[in-house]
């Protein structure tokens, strides 16, 4: 009965996500669309000269006037994890023969986790969200498209021609911006499908990710086979 009420739960709260699928470095939504997310550097805009900063002013409106669909820009703070530098630290001192490195190897990794901890030091990630909505389904009434977003993700389907041209539309918007973002003296990569489940995961599940961070997709134990003949939505 538990483990039945637990599935209801996990079922309930899956109905009101919009993300059906992530494969292919690519988030498909129910509502047929996709999406790619751009992992975007940073500018400390405030130590630029006066001219610096008019002339990264005038390219960023260069920017958004050569491009004719949405974009969304997502800034992410969340408490440095330095979890992997600390157990470094462990296996170096574990490592050390003289006695007085040791010590001091110890003494370094209780400050820098005391650091992070009291100071809450926080790492900051700019992301971009590049859409493709295809054309038909704007069209479609609003109550229509609000039925889609709602139903389990396994009732919609897209041919693979259809996805494939889809996404081929989605790339080259996300070659478009990332041509103008490194005009701008950004740093822009695309994330893949680890790093997207990666994203979500700790997006929903903050938390979760820090206490036990997600596995390498290759090792989870997945049936890919239907999606890859017929992407499922």
């Amino acid at each position: 009965m538990a483990k039945r009420k637990a599935n209801k739960a996990t079922l309930s709260t899956q109905r009101f996500l919009e993300i059906a699928e992530v494969h292919d470095d690519t988030v498909v939504l129910k509502d047929g669309s996709l999406r790619a997310v751009l992992l975007v550097s940073s500018i400390n805009f405030a130590l630029k000269s006066d001219d610096e900063q008019e002339a990264i002013i005038q390219g960023y409106m260069s920017f958004l006037n050569s491009i004719d669909f949405s974009l969304q820009v997502v800034m992410q703070s969340r408490q440095l994890n330095i979890a992997g530098y600390l157990d470094k630290l462990t296996a170096i001192e574990r490592e050390q023969t003289n006695e007085l490195l040791k010590m001091q190897t110890g003494e370094y990794r209780q400050f820098i986790r005391e650091l992070v901890e009291l100071g809450q030091i926080m790492n900051k990630r700019f992301y971009v969200v590049v859409p493709y909505q295809p054309g038909s389904d704007s069209q479609k009434p609003f109550f229509a498209r609000l039925r889609e977003v709602l139903r389990p993700a396994s009732i919609l389907r897209l041919s693979e021609d259809r996805y494939l041209r889809h996404r081929h539309e989605l790339m080259q918007r996300v070659d478009h911006v990332t041509s103008g973002l490194n005009s701008l003296s950004l740093e822009v990569r695309m994330l893949d499908t680890q790093t997207l489940v990666e994203l979500y995961y700790g997006t929903y599940n903050p938390e979760s990710a820090r206490l036990a961070p997600l596995v390498d997709l290759h090792d989870l134990q997945v049936d890919d086979t239907a999606f890859r003949s017929t992407p499922s939505l």
